[in-house]
């Protein structure tokens, strides 16, 4: 699943984004809105982690949706 799909259909991915990422107010969702270098920033932010291992982490959750679309 390519990031202009998950942008797309933010609304319908930002409850996965929650169940991922919890520490995420939805104000800072509404502000990410799909926008991957937003959220990237956003999960360094809030879990204190690098901006590489936010990236890490940001595409193994993609890769999982993917996995998920797969099986559907």
């Amino acid at each position: 699943m390519n990031w202009d799909r998950i942008e797309g259909n933010w609304k319908q991915f930002k409850g996965n984004i929650k169940q991922q990422w919890g520490k995420l107010a939805d104000d800072q969702l509404a502000v990410i809105a799909g926008k991957r270098d937003h959220q990237a920033g956003r999960v360094q932010e809030s879990y204190g982690i690098s901006k590489d291992e936010a990236k890490i982490r940001l595409a193994a959750w993609q890769e999982r949706q993917k996995e998920m679309e797969y099986f559907k």
